[in-house]
């Protein structure tokens, strides 16, 4: 099935190898796949932006000597996050001493909002992500007012001038399309009875 989700993978693990084995243009393709969801997870342990940016650079390098281990069954970017918070943990410990109190952001930096996310949760993440990449522009765009922007279906209309009706129908639509390309219940979540 075209768009889904399980093809990706075998690509996955090919570049890993490639990756490992140092082939050009494997780091770049590996970074602008990856580098902003390891830049988040480091972002989410530090609070900082230049040290989660040292920290994204790290994980990188650690990830290339890991990658002859790598488990194609687990998925690339679930890896890459948990080398991601391994390796903000020790910039944390190196810049704070290893018996501060992980749980205090650093003086200058902003206290993060709640708990750091599961593995489970940073995987659901990247399967959205990849999934709402494989949408048109249109479906995404239509997602992410709806979503990220919190628009109402009027605004929706106003911002995109096309009629509210439209929104409707191109809504459901974009919802069933991002359903068929996730095509299987999230990481950790529990399908209703039918």
């Amino acid at each position: 099935m075209a768009g889904t989700l399980e093809e990706p993978a075998m690509g996955e693990a090919g570049l890993v190898v490639r990756f490992a084995a140092g082939e050009p243009g494997s780091v770049a393709e590996m970074y602008r796949a990856y580098g902003r969801l390891v830049y988040a997870v480091a972002y989410r342990v530090l609070g900082d932006a230049g040290q989660a940016e040292d920290a994204t650079r790290d994980t990188f390098v650690q990830a290339w000597k890991l990658a002859p281990g790598f488990d194609p069954g687990r998925g690339l970017g679930p890896w890459l996050a948990t080398i991601a918070g391994r390796t903000a943990i020790d910039h944390r410990h190196r810049r704070h001493g290893r018996h501060s109190n992980l749980a205090a952001p650093a003086p200058t930096a902003p206290e993060p909002a709640g708990p750091a996310p599961s593995a489970a949760q940073i995987q659901n993440v990247w399967l959205v992500r990849r999934a709402l990449d494989a949408l048109s522009d249109q479906d995404r765009e239509l997602l992410r007012l709806q979503y990220s922007r919190q628009l109402t279906p009027a605004e929706i209309s106003d911002h995109l001038a096309i009629p509210l009706a439209s929104v409707t129908s191109l809504s459901h639509q974009a919802h069933r399309r991002l359903a068929e390309v996730l095509g299987h219940p999230l990481v950790g979540t529990q399908q209703r009875p039918r």
